[in-house]
């Protein structure tokens, strides 16, 4: 029965839809509604090939409401900054963050555009005021929603100000060691990823 109502149902939607438009622009995340928009010819379609049968629901019936996107630009960003194993900000609303993404470094304000971008090592910079707070990161990712809400998701961060820079030295030497005496492509990749993050430190501790 359920064979034959998707048969039948495949060809009512297909009779119904529009041409499909292979070129002109996608909508952008920003210009979507907030809440969901239920299919009308789907849940037509579905009610008469099937009508004791409730119609299936879609992740997006889940999912919680986007929050709208601010008639004007707010005069703060508000940012979450989390780890596995903690929460370093929380709601926490300030004047600008500056990211290392793997495109460079990247300032987010107020009324940024919707950004997902991937963090290298460096340094995250968050402004409020004359303060200015850095944090080391490793790797994650960056969210900048159109509300002007930035979900900064790292893997291990840890407060510049805490970075023992003797201890950096010594790594940065004994990986670049490692490096000239790898014999495997296993040991050159290990030994160059542990290059790059203590340069990333030693930049972070004399930037």
């Amino acid at each position: 029965m359920l064979r034959q109502a998707s048969r039948l149902l495949t060809r009512s939607i297909a009779t119904t839809q529009q041409p499909i438009r292979v070129m002109g622009a996608r909508p952008m995340s920003t210009n979507l509604p907030a809440t969901p928009v239920e299919d009308s010819a789907f849940l037509e379609s579905w009610k008469k090939v099937a009508p004791n049968i409730d119609p299936p629901k879609t992740p997006s019936a889940f999912m919680k409401p986007r929050p709208p996107t601010p008639s004007t630009i707010p005069s703060k960003i508000t940012v979450n900054f989390v780890l596995p194993y903690a929460s370093e900000l929380t709601s926490k609303e300030v004047d600008m963050v500056i990211i290392p993404a793997t495109t460079g470094q990247m300032g987010v304000l107020p009324g940024h555009v919707p950004t997902i971008a991937e963090l290298k090592p460096g340094v995250l910079s968050v402004h409020e005021g004359n303060d200015v707070k850095k944090y080391f990161l490793t790797s994650g990712f960056v969210f900048v929603h159109a509300n002007s809400v930035a979900d900064i998701v790292v893997v291990e961060a840890v407060p510049v100000d805490h970075i023992d820079q003797n201890l950096v030295q010594k790594g940065l030497a004994d990986f670049t060691q490692k490096l000239s005496s790898a014999t495997t492509e296993l040991e050159k990749a290990e030994a160059q990823i542990g290059i790059d993050v203590h340069s990333a430190l030693n930049s972070a501790l004399v930037g």
